[in-house]
């Protein structure tokens, strides 16, 4: 089963991405609120996967990726969200290895998520390709802000 870090500032979006992942067969196995965080439960979580909010990132955001990265020993894909469409060519030029917009539709994002986790080797797919989603609206209406 893939194991996925999240680290956002918002309790909500957090708590939206936690049921989106479940439902997807992954397990959370971490949640951070703030960068400071995320730097310090990250490396020891064996996660495979890391949501994480542009705005949470540390100037310079490309050099605290990359600091991250090395700290885990594990493959790590990173998933850079963003209410700020317009920031996806700096959040990929950043080190990210996806851009997911938190104004996206969730069937959108369920394929984003998949795309990403599909990029990681690691032996096995990270999500099960054609596992189905039934988010409420509630849980939809969370994802758009």
């Amino acid at each position: 089963m893939t194991r996925a870090f999240i680290a956002d500032s918002r309790d909500r979006e957090r708590s939206a991405l936690r049921l989106l992942l479940e439902e997807l067969g992954v397990e959370v196995v971490g949640e951070a609120c703030d960068w400071e965080s995320a730097s310090q439960l990250l490396p020891g979580s064996r996660s495979e996967l890391l949501l994480v909010d542009w705005d949470l990132l540390q100037p310079p955001r490309s050099l605290a990726l990359g600091e991250l990265r090395k700290q885990c020993s594990t493959p790590l894909a990173v998933v850079l969200m963003s209410h700020h469409t317009a920031r996806e060519q700096a959040a990929i030029s950043s080190g990210a290895d996806t851009f997911i917009s938190t104004r996206e539709i969730a069937g959108r994002v369920v394929e984003q998520f998949r795309a990403a986790a599909a990029s990681v080797q690691v032996g096995e797919p990270l999500l099960e390709p054609d596992r189905p989603t039934h988010l409420s609206s509630v849980d939809r209406q969370n994802f758009r802000g």
